[in-house]
């Protein structure tokens, strides 16, 4: 029966994500009938994996990320903490409710194990998660079968999804380890609709980068194989975090000690935590910090330039959470003079 003017054709969550296309091409992909692989008419063909299709041939310079998430996959998840520390700092960047993100297309570059994934799919975004790293194996088990959900291993910088294809494309804790930040925020920005959002953050220049030991404990421990790397790292809490424990009420004290420590603590900052919960958060971070290939960092202003630059309208930029917060709207096409 042919549908009358006022009707509207009813789509599933998983009808409305984004289809899968060549990161190479920008070519659509077709599933295979075996459901093995994702593939071209010019024979292009990224296999499935654990359910996870998968648009990089290894993990390039994060596998350590990929160790660091399967590691420490619950830890961050508000779900698992009990706490809201993903949502309210999504919030924040986003610069809106999550309401307003219900049926949007939403590009989560980097997902890592699913702390923001997890707000995101619950709020009802459309969710195309995707991150270099083995973490995305972390990420579909916290997340599970959402239908308003997909997670791919993929680049960031080469997204397997056509140019212009998300309402909002989100970045968060990813860009000052990859190889160019500037490229990378390009490569975001041509995956953001006209009249869409991009939301990123980045680490930002500070005076404590040389006050404290702990960039010298990087040089060192950075070169070292990703599971080697961890177990010096885990030692090394194990060595310096009952200190930061025990001085956790005297802060004189702690920030004597956050000088030669290279442990990365947040127990002033997140008090409602238990001793449990910053020991692994602990192990997380520390790793994170002493073990990353690239550390980028950038001021507000080289921020503010690199959007504008791409033509961004409504930037705002702040100090916040790991340093720098942006967002920034992309115009809307002009229209045609007839």
């Amino acid at each position: 029966m042919p549908l009358c003017a006022n009707q509207q054709v009813q789509t599933t969550p998983s009808e409305r994500l984004v289809r899968f296309a060549s990161p190479v091409t920008g070519e659509p992909l077709q599933l295979t009938t075996d459901g093995e692989a994702w593939i071209s008419t010019s024979r292009e063909r990224y296999p499935i994996v654990n359910g996870i299709p998968r648009f990089v041939a290894s993990e390039e310079y994060a596998a350590g990320f990929g160790l660091e998430w399967r590691t420490h996959s619950k830890i961050q998840l508000d779900s698992w903490n009990g706490l809201t520390l993903s949502r309210d700092r999504l919030v924040r960047a986003l610069g809106r409710s999550l309401e307003s993100c219900r049926d949007k297309t939403v590009l989560e570059a980097g997902c890592g194990a699913g702390r923001f994934t997890e707000v995101l799919v619950g709020a009802g975004a459309l969710v195309h998660s995707i991150d270099l790293s083995s973490a995305v194996e972390a990420n579909r088990e916290n997340i599970g079968s959402a239908p308003n959900y997909t997670v791919a291993q993929a680049d960031l910088c080469r997204a397997p999804f056509a140019a212009e294809s998300f309402d909002i494309v989100l970045c968060l804790g990813v860009l000052q380890h990859t190889a160019s930040t500037e490229a990378a925020i390009e490569a975001l920005w041509k995956m953001v609709k006209p009249g869409g959002v991009l939301v990123i953050d980045h680490y930002a220049w500070d005076l404590s980068i040389i006050t404290k030991l702990a960039p010298i404990y990087r040089l060192g421990i950075k070169r070292l194989p990703p599971a080697t790397a961890k177990a010096v790292t885990d030692r090394l809490v194990d060595w310096f975090f009952p200190m930061h424990w025990g001085v956790r009420g005297m802060f004189p004290l702690q920030a004597l000690l956050s000088r030669v420590s290279p442990c990365q603590v947040y127990i002033r900052v997140f008090p409602e935590l238990s001793r449990a919960q910053h020991y692994e958060l602990c192990r997380l971070d520390t790793f994170d910090q002493l073990a990353d290939h690239y550390k980028r960092l950038r001021t507000r202003g080289q921020i503010r330039r690199a959007l504008a630059g791409l033509g961004a309208r409504n930037i705002a930029v702040a100090r916040a959470g790991n340093g720098i917060e942006a967002r920034c709207e992309k115009p809307l096409m002009p229209k045609t003079r007839t």
